[in-house]
């Protein structure tokens, strides 16, 4: 087939951005044609694979005078919030993105399209292309955009429901989109997430055992995403605090970019003030983050608001112990897909809103992930099989639901 990736992102940032890159990667090896819209900013060029037809549309230009408009209020580059929109902005926004789908379209000529984010550009390419197949994947952060304000939202919801098919991370969020949305639960496929499992595997960076001779290791854990408050960093850093790591001693290193500048700062502030070392990596390549987790005996992920984190899978792959917040959805997925994987969850602090912890609730919510912390690092290594969460199985479940929907549009004309 000829597919049609659309995002209003970059489409090499985040973890959204990493879903669309890699399942267009996989498109490629498979045979497929594909094309990719996407929001950059003035100077960027997307790591796409050779061959892919790329139609950036840029911010911060004359046509759409502000930056990439991000689906978290904090991502780790420059952005605008959705919730700031003006009339002005939206109409920009509409007209820049409308231009680049009509254009490819009319050189591409997709058999598919596969919008990400069940949000205001899958309703504005809904309507400009009524006449292609296209499905969407929710990545969550649209569900928490539409919990959180009232941006055309009833233009996006009509645009969900006209979709061919709705991807679904698991099978708590295709509940969800059904009440958020009102849309079709035939046209919504559980489709999960993947990892590359040429670059997220065990491999000789693995953590040495100490000898007899030698002085022990300090047990070494690590946490890969933005450094922000609402994926739990400043939580995790008081955990820490309360752990007692023995004569050994234990170290954090945190991979990931920084969401509001005053925030990174007060996060580094408090790591300074850590009883152990804590390490910010920054954000790093697949390869320097695969050899991360392998040297790592325990991957943390403390967020109050997840969909379904890659992040979990790609430090499964590479041997380590995970402590993750038990979100909805998250449990029930990796228990069917990962039946052996060496996790333990934390229950999750009382919250306000959709990401927003109460603060009365974040100390015994921070007990709980320290006790997490020292159940994982005593569990005995073990290995589990995620080869069937690959990047390939997700992209073919995809063109498969896809080529479907194709069919069945084009013969009702």
């Amino acid at each position: 087939m000829r597919i049609l990736n659309v995002t209003a992102q970059k489409p090499d940032s985040t973890g959204s951005g990493v879903y669309l890159a890699e399942t267009v990667r996989c498109q490629v090896a498979a045979g497929h044609e594909a094309a990719v819209v996407c929001g950059v900013g003035p100077h960027d060029e997307p790591a796409l694979p050779p061959g892919v037809l790329v139609r950036p549309v840029r911010f911060e230009t004359a046509e759409l005078p502000f930056p990439v408009v991000g689906m978290s209020d904090e991502m780790p580059y420059r952005s605008t919030r959705y919730r700031d929109l003006t009339p002005d902005m939206a109409a920009r926004f509409n007209a820049a993105f409308s231009a680049a789908l009509a254009e490819v379209d009319a050189a591409f000529r997709p058999d598919a399209v596969v919008c990400h984010h069940l949000y205001l550009l899958a309703a504005v390419a809904r309507e400009r292309l009524p006449h292609r197949a296209m499905g969407a994947v929710s990545h969550s952060t649209d569900l928490r955009q539409m919990a959180s304000h009232d941006l055309a939202r009833e233009r996006i919801v009509a645009g969900v429901r006209g979709l061919d098919a709705v991807f679904a991370l698991h099978g708590e969020q295709k509940h969800q989109i059904e009440r958020a949305y009102g849309a079709d639960p035939a046209r919504i496929h559980v489709i999960g997430t993947g990892y590359n499992k040429d670059v997220f595997s065990r491999g000789p960076e693995a953590r040495p055992t100490a000898s007899a001779e030698t002085r022990p290791r300090p047990a070494e854990l690590v946490y890969a995403g933005k450094i922000a408050d609402k994926k739990g960093v400043a939580s995790l850093l008081a955990a820490i605090d309360r752990m007692d790591a023995g004569p050994a001693g234990l170290r954090l290193r945190l991979a990931g970019g920084a969401g509001a500048a005053d925030e990174y700062e007060r996060i580094r502030a408090r790591a300074r003030a850590c009883r152990h070392p804590v390490e910010f990596l920054g954000k790093l390549p697949q390869g320097e983050l695969a050899r991360a987790y392998r040297r790592a005996d325990v991957f943390v992920l403390p967020s109050f608001f997840e969909g379904l984190p890659l992040v979990v899978v790609e430090a499964l792959a590479c041997g380590c112990k995970v402590v993750a917040t038990d979100l909805p959805g998250i449990r029930p997925w990796l228990a069917e897909s990962v039946p052996a994987a060496p996790v333990v969850y934390v229950e999750p602090p009382r919250m306000l809103g959709v990401d927003e912890p109460d603060p009365a609730a974040l100390p015994a919510f921070e007990r709980r992930l320290a006790r997490a912390v020292e159940e994982a690092l005593a569990l005995p290594p073990r290995p589990c099989d995620t080869s069937g969460l690959s990047w390939e199985h997700v992209a073919d479940a995809m063109a498969d639901v896809m080529a479907q929907a194709a069919e069945a549009r084009y013969n009702l004309r």
